[in-house]
């Protein structure tokens, strides 16, 4: 029998598992301590089954049978299966917006019975599968503009059905795949433009005088001129494209961001972003970071203690077990206490990285770095959206936030890739 279980666990990494359980736990108690009221038995909100608390523990039990499930089976079946999970999930994606359900103003669930399900967090993992399968291909020559262009398309496809869905928050988490590809060799020079972008888009919503930025990229345009004039004089094209990046940052922030602003973007994002960057201090639209903020500030160094946070226990801050978690670590355990938790994450995600590197087969590799990626983005857009340095988009704390759909999709993601780590080793052997 101990040979037989010996087997059976042969190749896990524990330290994953370790970092895995005690984010699982964290989150239980979190979320325990976001529903406890003052006066309420602490055995109250184990036994009520319709609280958040005692339900992420029945989703916890859920996650351990899928990812048992996952560490019995072959990891060849991934790689098989990849691209009909896929297909698989753009299909449930796209039967969302025929049959789905509205919550919260999103239009991204499907109810089965008493059960609700959001197909948008799913297909990160049919995402993720699909992206390591066509990269591993033999025939797939990543310095090529095609296969490039696949691999977005790959990636992309699932987030324009999710915004039709009216989910903008997770539609966003599908670029982090670009991070993956970035690993496997996309041009350093393609996350500079990207980076470009942001800032072009924030100055544009910052400075309301649009001709200032004119003049400023002017001038910018003719010092680069000037002090790369040897190089224009051998090479004149290369003046050309200078023209054409300044012609086209200053259309952009003249032209397109405010079109997107107007046109595009709904009403609420435009005051979510607006609200971010302190140009609206309208009191409904401020008030959840606001009392986020609080609730974090008001922790101080070393915290309040586990269950007396005021913010908390009175509501103060709305969706305190889901989006807004982390501000109930930084009222009951300070500063000290996030980074700690903060330690955690960082731990796990440079853990992924090791186990990404280790790999021998490019399909096990991007598949990890895909989990290290989807992992980051959650955690950073999450914490910096409760502490007003990110707009309010709704994306959960990886295996932290309530949820039954999050914390199935993050066990099974993290599980497939023990899977897959465990399956290299023993060839190792």
């Amino acid at each position: 029998m101990n040979r037989q279980n010996a087997k059976l666990t042969s190749g896990i990494d524990w330290s994953i598992v370790g970092l895995y359980m005690a984010l699982v736990i964290i989150g239980i108690l979190c979320i325990f301590a976001a529903e406890h009221r003052e006066g309420d038995p602490l055995w109250y909100n184990i036994i009520h089954v319709n609280k958040s608390f005692s339900k992420q523990i029945m989703w916890f039990g859920i996650s351990m049978v899928l990812a048992t499930g996952i560490w019995l089976t072959d990891s060849k079946f991934f790689t098989a299966t990849a691209n009909l999970f896929y297909a698989f999930g753009i299909l449930l994606l796209l039967v969302v917006i025929g049959i789905g359900r509205d919550v919260n103003g999103s239009h991204s669930w499907l109810v089965i019975g008493g059960f609700q399900f959001q197909p948008a967090e799913f297909t990160k993992i049919c995402t993720n599968l699909a992206l390591a399968k066509y990269l591993s291909l033999l025939e797939t020559d990543f310095k090529k503009l095609r296969p490039r262009l696949i691999a977005a398309a790959i990636a992309l496809v699932p987030a324009v059905i999710i915004i039709a869905q009216k989910e903008t928050g997770l539609a966003l988490v599908y670029f982090s795949f670009f991070l993956v590809m970035y690993r496997e060799g996309l041009p350093g020079v393609l996350l500079v433009i990207a980076f470009s972008a942001v800032v072009l888009v924030l100055s544009a919503l910052l400075v309301e005088n649009k001709q200032i930025l004119f003049v400023v990229f002017t001038v910018i345009t003719l010092l680069v001129v000037y002090f790369m004039r040897r190089q224009i004089r051998r090479k004149r094209s290369l003046l050309v494209l200078i023209v054409a990046i300044w012609a086209f940052c200053s259309a952009f922030v003249v032209v397109v961001v405010p079109y997107a602003f107007t046109k595009v973007l709904k009403d609420y994002q435009v005051k979510r972003i607006y609200v971010m960057l302190g140009k609206d201090d309208d009191p409904k639209a401020t008030y959840n970071t606001r009392q986020s903020m609080i609730a974090i500030g008001s922790g101080g160094l070393l915290g309040k203690g586990y269950l007396k946070g005021t913010q908390t226990r009175y509501d103060f801050v709305p969706e305190q077990s889901t989006d807004f978690i982390f501000c109930t670590i930084g009222e009951d355990f300070g500063f000290l206490g996030c980074i700690i938790f903060l330690g955690i994450y960082v731990a796990l995600l440079l853990r992924i990285i090791t186990v990404a590197e280790r790999q021998r087969s490019t399909f096990s590799r991007v598949y990890a770095y895909g989990v290290a990626s989807i992992i980051f983005f959650h955690l950073f857009i999450n914490v910096a959206m409760t502490i007003g340095l990110a707009p309010v988009i709704g994306i959960p704390l990886p295996l932290v936030s309530y949820g039954g759909s999050s914390m199935m999709t993050f066990t099974i993601l993290i599980f497939i890739m023990l899977r897959l780590d465990a399956d290299r080793q023993m060839v190792l052997r």
